[in-house]
């Protein structure tokens, strides 16, 4: 009797421990947030002009578990909006005593996605969502302004990369806080704007894949060659097999071809002197109706590539702004 009592306590113990580990990324609340922002082309973001169209965007800040002002990550989704690489990096983060900001770009806009109509909406304007979170994050009673951690995704993951140029803050970040460090997933690096070496003096790491057709590594390389030049603390991780998404653990697997997904995987763009994205091959203003634009990249998930990746960015987070 004794011995099974003894048994049924260990055992009421470790499903108490297991309990506890499996509601560890369990935000005990969550907060929707509207925000202001705008809706801008490309050229009016370059050139600082805010005359655009007002815009009123929602963000979700689940608040970890913890008590005082807890760290916090910035999640930027892709062209396709919100999908499950948000969700598996929410709970990686929670678990870590990390709350959540989770920026919803196209919805408040009228959009479900842009992927297969990437002019629908200037590539630059979730730079400015981006800056416009750390309005409600740096007063926020809850929020550690001193350590918010910026990821993103594809579309999302160019507008966390490029918001740690120093000439677009000083443009349209007005909150008076700044990112500890940038996390960038399988981001565009195809196009060259004035002065973008140029960056925040905060860690930039950079998650691509060798395969990736949707937004080729190669042109990340180049760009993170310019930034070493300058000095900037930036790390390029490539994975051998993951695809475009990869860290997505909906994604297919095999990798299937979103076909008619527009990709500038074989355009090279720059900004001129007044503000105007540039096709490189025609010397004449980029366009979506260019030759250069390509459709139907693959996209997909890689579970190898995800662990590794998770428990990189989980160490990196941990050292550098610390979990509770």
């Amino acid at each position: 009797m004794i011995r099974m009592i003894c048994v049924a306590a260990a055992m009421c113990a470790l499903a108490a421990t297991a309990s506890a580990q499996s509601t560890k990324d369990m935000p005990p609340r969550v907060e929707l947030h509207a925000f202001q922002s705008l809706t801008i082309s490309d050229s009016q973001f370059l050139a600082g002009d805010d005359k655009g169209k007002d815009v009123t965007l929602t963000g979700a800040l689940s608040i970890a578990q913890g008590s005082g002002r807890l760290p916090v990550a910035v999640l930027m989704h892709g062209s396709g909006g919100i999908g499950g690489n948000i969700e598996h990096w929410k709970r990686q983060l929670h678990a870590i005593g990390v709350s959540t900001f989770v920026i919803d770009g196209l919805t408040g806009r009228g959009l479900m996605r842009v992927g297969d109509n990437q002019a629908a909406l200037g590539r630059l304007n979730f730079i400015l969502d981006i800056y416009r979170s750390l309005d409600i994050l740096a007063k926020h009673p809850r929020v550690d302004p001193s350590k918010i951690v910026m990821m993103g995704f594809s579309r999302g993951g160019q507008a966390a990369l490029y918001s740690s140029v120093s000439r677009f803050q000083k443009l349209w970040n007005k909150s008076g806080a700044d990112f500890a460090a940038y996390v960038v997933f399988y981001p565009d690096c195809a196009t060259t704007y004035r002065d973008d070496a140029n960056v925040a003096k905060r860690p930039i790491r950079i998650f691509h894949g060798t395969p990736d057709d949707y937004n080729p590594v190669s042109s990340c390389k180049a760009f993170v060659e310019r930034l070493k030049a300058q000095g900037a603390d930036v790390q390029l991780t490539e994975y051998p097999n993951a695809p475009h998404g990869f860290d997505n653990p909906l994604g297919a697997n095999p990798p299937v071809a979103a076909r008619t997904d527009q990709t500038v995987r074989e355009c090279r763009i720059r900004e001129d002197d007044s503000a105007v994205l540039i096709n490189e091959a025609t010397k004449t203003q980029f366009t979506y109706g260019d030759a250069c634009v390509r459709t139907g990249p693959t996209v997909g998930a890689d579970p190898e590539a995800t662990q590794a990746v998770t428990t990189t960015v989980v160490d990196f987070v941990t050292s550098t702004i610390g979990s509770r």
